[in-house]
């Protein structure tokens, strides 16, 4: 049969709880297909569900026919934040709410993506009748939930149809007591007559975790719940329903099952803080917000088990009144309802809060109470106040930065705050504005101090009028006492004050010339003490840089030590500046300075010189002139315009020269004839200066005359003379190139010497008599001395070996360079006498102290290689037990310097 379009959805009968499912039936007949229209198959579409909704919870399926199944389809909400519509046309809560009793419309509009097509339409929602209890027979009757059926065509002109249901969701309380498993619904397809099915669950609280809250009974579909469940952990389940066959294969499409939780009033509220803080200013009306409190109930906040109420248990203190608060008992807003708020009396308020859920229901809600502690601020509604009413101080005259007086004054309000701070102001008794009046910030008081200094001779006391007000204005309604404003006395004390010059400074304009012993001025000083018995003042000379100036001590008359010149260099811009001083005799005794300042002026007293001094020019007649300048220390009208000419004798200086003036301080000398022999050449300029009487001067310009290249330029030592070398840079150079010499000859000659000395270091003796020379020879390597035979008999007796006579006389050693004639040495005895050896060593050393060249007996050669050891030992020990102690050697200290050191290892000296 085919239904006509806007038909009514097929209801399930309910169990605890209604279940409606939106049934979506398609046309099976081909005359069906004929009457299809593309749109919404009703205007309004009603739908029931539970009065409480969840965000993101499942609500009805809008059905849209599409006589083209191309079409795309795109589904919107007119309450988007409280519905949205996914592409398979199921309505979704946005959020969670609550729904009233009148039910809830709004529209849904389908529009063609590609056509821009629209179709709308309405849609009802009616919450549940309430929950109002059933017999323990009803509660134990679950109702089916059938899959929906499927009808398949094998004609070729059948589509495959289905309908879908849309499942309510089941309502289960919390913290239910069982008995478990406790049977909620019972899943069913309606192809079970015909097949053996399986039926299971999925989703979190099945097969997801939590796992094993909700299990179903594969054969018969029951589905169960295992324990009690706590909304405040998971407030709804989210689970799928499936039915397959013995083979495991889908015979019917999953559907969604929601599980709400329901709430129970098993939680009390919670402050967020067991004590809360806060302010009102003191003397605020009726009315005025001071606080909020805030508790929190974990059940749920749209039910009336957590919606709270709150109130004021108690007051602490309770006065003015014990009614001073009042609470909003749904904000948790605190506020004023009583005047007489008093910070100087009460400071702090305590209040107990209470909130009960339930909506404030004594008997079934739940409480939980909190502290709140409120702070009366402080407002300025108590001025300052003067605790007398005049204050006395003194002051020494001429002292600024001095505290005189104290002032004190009361404030009730909070210390240390605008309203208690005083600021402290003057409304007569100083015009010239002498003092000032500071706060001291700990103790409040005002601080009498003096800026400009006070002259007893001007004022002996002041009487200031003074009023005191805080940093903040008075609160409205508040006036100033008459204790707000005081009198200070302020008596100046006298003290001794220096004395000062009249003017200071003092100028004076004098001629420079002035004599030695002359009366230049008359510098005195004034006391500004006149109420004090002192005598006259003493002057002194305190800075007179060129010492030209004293003073009398008495009577202050300047006078001259010596000639005033207004060139001299304690002289600056023709100002010459002495200091003086004077003193008093009071207690403790001052003193003042004053400063003379005396303008030169200017006389002739200079004449003109020339500059530069030196000059060059060239030999031959060219236009290279010397340009010079006539320099005078005076100034004007006694130095320039100048007169330059050259003098009558010599009369070569006029032969040769000529100097023409080019301007009023500078003239050009240059060649009169047409060649000069180069040289250098004094010539005389006599310059004369403009003063009245004229001043005039000789002076001598040094001209180097040199010879010229093609340019004009000197060449060879006249170019470098030309080029500003002096004579006395001239002479400089010399005197270095000298000594540079002299340094290298003193290097050479010490060179030689060295080199002497070198060659004559080795002892003026036969090579024959020299046991030294019995070694090795230098470049070879061997084992040592050791290896070689020596007859040390020559040790102890050299001469014995070889007489005299054939020794060659005069033959030196191999190492040894003759330089002069070589002295005659006595042939030493065969003996071995010591006073033989002593004769010999006597006359050797005559003939070595008389040699220059000779070097000492006892030098040191150096050889190439030394062995491991000599078979001789050490030549300090030869003879050393048999005669050593007995030897007297202090005859060495008559040898000489070059003895010295044997005669003290030997003749027992102290080193």
């Amino acid at each position: 049969m085919c239904r006509a379009a806007g038909a009514p959805p097929r209801i399930l009968p309910p169990l605890a709880l209604l279940l409606l499912a939106a049934l979506q039936q398609a046309p099976i007949k081909a005359a069906c297909e004929d009457m299809c229209k593309t749109g919404f198959p009703e205007d309004v579409h009603s739908a029931v569900v539970s009065r409480s909704v969840h965000g993101g919870q499942p609500l009805l399926n809008v059905r849209f026919q599409s006589c083209d199944g191309n079409k795309k389809i795109h589904f919107g909400s007119s309450e988007p934040e409280d519905f949205r519509i996914d592409e398979d046309g199921v309505v979704y809560a946005e959020r969670s709410f609550q729904l009233s009793a009148e039910p809830t419309e709004f529209v849904v509009s389908a529009q063609d993506k590609e056509t821009q097509e629209e179709w709308q339409m309405r849609v009802k929602l009616t919450p549940e009748p309430a929950f109002t209890g059933a017999s323990e027979k009803d509660q134990k009757k679950t109702e089916d939930i059938i899959f929906p059926w499927q009808q398949y065509k094998h004609s070729s002109h059948l589509k495959r149809q289905k309908r879908d249901w849309v499942i309510p969701p089941i309502n289960l309380p919390e913290n239910s007591r069982g008995p478990f498993p406790q049977e909620l619904v019972r899943i069913r397809s309606d192809r079970d007559k015909s097949l053996s099915l399986r039926y299971s669950v999925t989703g979190p609280g099945a097969d997801q975790p939590p796992t094993g809250i909700f299990i179903i009974n594969p054969i018969s579909g029951q589905l169960s719940v295992t324990k009690p469940l706590d909304r405040e952990q998971i407030a709804s389940f989210h689970l799928r329903a499936h039915a397959v066959d013995v083979n495991g294969n889908q015979v019917e499409n999953p559907i969604d099952i929601v599980i709400n939780v329901i709430d129970m009033n098993d939680n009390r509220p919670e402050f967020l803080h067991q004590v809360w803080n806060g302010t009102v200013p003191e003397g605020s009306k009726p009315g005025t917000y001071v606080m909020t409190v805030t508790a929190i109930d974990a059940d749920d906040p749209n039910a009336q088990n957590g919606m709270l109420r709150y109130r004021i248990l108690s007051q602490a203190p309770s006065t003015p009144s014990p009614n001073m608060f009042t609470i909003n008992n749904e904000t948790g807003d605190i506020i004023t309802v009583a005047a007489g708020l008093d910070r100087e009396k009460v400071q702090q308020y305590t209040l107990i809060i209470q909130a009960t859920d339930m909506e404030g229901n004594p008997t079934y809600g739940l409480s939980n109470t909190a502290t709140a502690v409120i702070t009366v601020t402080d407002v300025n509604d108590n001025p300052p106040e003067f605790t007398a009413m005049t204050f006395y101080g003194e002051v020494p005259e001429n002292r600024v930065d001095v505290i005189v007086a104290n002032l004190t004054v009361t404030d009730k309000d909070q210390p240390h705050t605008p309203a208690w701070n005083a600021m402290y102001r003057m409304t007569g008794g100083d015009p010239t504005g002498r003092f000032t009046i500071l706060t001291d910030p700990n103790s409040n008081d005002g601080l009498v101090t003096v800026v400009k200094p006070i002259d007893f001779e001007t004022n002996r006391m002041f009487v200031l009028t003074v009023a005191a007000e805080n940093q903040v204005p008075l609160a409205k309604g508040i006036q100033h006492p008459p204790q707000s404003t005081a009198t200070v006395s302020i008596t100046v004390i006298d003290v001794n004050e220096s004395p000062y010059f009249v003017p200071n400074p003092k100028l004076v304009r004098q001629e420079e010339g002035l004599l030695a012993g002359s009366m230049l001025t008359t510098f005195t000083a004034q006391d500004p003490d006149r109420y004090m018995q002192q005598t006259s003042l003493r002057y002194s000379k305190l800075s007179d840089p060129a010492n030209w100036l004293k003073i009398d001590p008495i009577n202050g008359q300047i006078t001259t030590t010596a000639v005033l010149d207004r060139e001299s260099i304690y002289v600056q811009n023709n100002m010459y500046n002495a200091t003086f001083l004077a003193s008093d005799n009071g207690i403790p005794p001052m003193s003042g300075t004053g400063t003379l300042q005396i303008y030169l002026l200017d006389i002739n007293d200079n004449a003109p010189q020339v500059n530069p001094k030196e000059a060059t020019t060239c030999e031959t007649l060219q236009p290279n002139a010397i340009n010079i300048t006539a320099v005078d220390p005076d100034i004007d009208p006694n130095a320039g315009p100048f007169a330059f000419e050259l003098p009558d004798t010599p009369p070569s200086i006029k032969r040769n020269w000529t100097i023409v003036r080019i301007s009023g301080d500078h003239a050009q000398l240059s060649l009169r004839i047409r060649f000069l022999e180069a040289g250098i050449y004094d010539v005389p300029i006599v310059i004369t200066d403009s003063g009245n009487p004229h001043a005039s001067s000789t002076s001598v310009l040094k001209v180097k005359v040199c010879q010229c290249d093609i340019n004009g330029d000197c060449t060879d030592v006249d170019r470098i003379v030309g080029a500003g070398l002096g004579t006395g840079a001239i002479i400089a150079i010399l005197l270095c190139i000298i000594i540079l010499l002299i340094l290298v000859l003193m290097f050479v000659v010490w060179m030689k010497r060295r080199d002497k000395e070198r060659q004559a270091k080795q002892l003026l003796i036969d090579p024959e008599d020299d046991v030294r020379d019995n070694i090795l020879k230098y470049d070879e390597e061997g084992g040592g001395e050791e290896d070689q035979d020596y007859d040390l008999s020559q040790l102890q007796q050299p001469d014995t070996v070889e007489p005299d006579a054939i020794k060659p006389v005069g033959i030196r050693r191999l190492d040894e360079r003759p330089i002069h004639a070589e002295p005659q040495y006595p042939v030493r005895s065969a003996a071995p006498h010591p006073g033989d050896i002593g004769d010999f060593i006597n006359e050797g050393l005559k003939a070595a102290d008389n040699d220059p060249t000779a070097p000492p007996y006892d030098s040191l050669l150096v050889f190439d290689y030394e062995g491991s050891g000599s078979t001789a030992g050490s030549l300090s020990s030869l003879n050393s037990s048999s005669s050593g102690g007995e030897q007297d050697y202090d005859y060495l200290n008559d040898w000489g310097p070059r003895f010295k050191k044997l005669a003290d290892m030997y003749g027992g000296g102290d080193d």
